[in-house]
């Protein structure tokens, strides 16, 4: 798999000596150097203005290695995290049209409705194995539907298909950007976002990123009044040049997040600014029908070896519901799952 420089910084080479280490070879040296003088003392002692010099030197020496690596404003700790990308970052790549053909035609045979979105991503992929890119150069998506149709599953299977980790960021429960960019010091909760936190465990850097019901995303205003909000913290994420060189608030390191796949979800358009929607345009998806239900009641029952009859009983419940529009995938799969604990209920004694 192919390996991209990730974090903007210099690692220094590996083994490198601490600034005691550093300091106690200095010494070494110099009472060496003064034993070959004649002027060493006997008792191997350096006087102290010897020894405030040396350790002058040594923490310079140190401090210009890192001001190098350009970590210099990083604690130990967090250089340390910064590690897992010396050897760069890892990416999912979708190597032939044909595996790009194989993929969309998984995503759609599982989610029929989702057609557009999928043909979307089909020939993104198709693009990037033309242009030779290293992986899939996808687009950023906004799926605008109603609940319930499908549309955080369909980019959980996106990302299984393109065997890359994936994220949700629910943004009803994350107030602001920092869920996505992370805070600088100074925030009670300082860190970095989820997305980076995600690539640095996995050490991919293409994940599938989905943000949920992105329209419902709510602002922060800090003690002097500035404001935070997802939507604006997205904006920088979203273009792939200024992606390439985003600067993480916490680390203040840049990252290269352009290969990330972002997937945002929304039931609606209200409250969502111009310029998010100017980069990623909204994709209108339509609601369930009955065919929909009784596909997908069919294919999640088989997944689950449950029997020809029983997955019936389910289809009879969804045709018997006057109001099919009102039946969600998630209505579906509590009815697979009532069936599911009764065939495996343990037998009473």
């Amino acid at each position: 798999m192919p390996r991209i420089k990730f974090a903007d910084v210099t690692f220094p080479p590996t083994g490198m000596p601490s600034a005691f280490e550093i300091e106690r070879r200095l010494m070494n040296h110099l009472y060496q150097l003064r034993r070959r003088q004649g002027v060493a003392r006997e008792d191997s002692q350096l006087e102290g203005a010897d020894r405030i010099k040396i350790k002058r030197r040594a923490e310079a020496y140190r401090h210009a290695i890192d001001r190098m690596s350009g970590m210099a404003h990083l604690d130990n700790k967090d250089q340390n995290r910064l590690e897992v990308f010396r050897s760069g970052a890892e990416l999912k790549s979708v190597e032939t049209e044909h595996r790009a053909d194989e993929i969309a035609s998984a995503l759609h045979a599982e989610m029929p409705w989702m057609a557009e979105a999928t043909e979307r991503v089909w020939q993104d992929m198709r693009a990037s194995v033309r242009n030779g890119d290293p992986a899939p150069r996808l687009r950023p998506l906004l799926l605008v539907g109603p609940p319930g149709i499908g549309k955080s599953f369909w980019a959980r299977l996106l990302g299984d298909e393109l065997l890359v980790p994936t994220t949700v960021i629910e943004a009803t429960g994350e107030p602001a950007a920092f869920s996505v960019t992370g805070s600088q010091r100074g925030w009670g909760t300082a860190g970095p976002g989820k997305p980076l936190e995600g690539i640095m465990a996995s050490g991919v850097a293409n994940p599938v990123i989905v943000v949920d019901e992105v329209e419902k995303a709510g602002i922060v205003e800090s003690s002097i009044r500035q404001r935070f909000s997802l939507t604006e913290g997205l904006l920088p994420l979203l273009e792939r040049f200024s992606a390439a060189t985003w600067s993480c608030p916490y680390f203040r390191v840049s990252f290269d997040m352009s290969w990330i796949t972002w997937v945002m979800t929304a039931n609606s358009l209200n409250g969502l600014p111009a310029p998010f929607l100017s980069r990623c345009p909204p994709m209108h998806l339509p609601s369930l029908t009955l065919t929909d239900l009784h596909g997908f009641a069919t294919r999640e029952g088989r997944r689950r070896d449950l029997p020809d009859d029983a997955i019936e009983a389910v289809h009879e419940v969804i045709y018997a519901i006057e109001k099919p529009q009102l039946v969600s995938l998630r209505s579906v799969v509590r009815m697979l799952d009532a069936v599911d604990q009764v065939l495996n209920r343990p037998v009473l004694h």
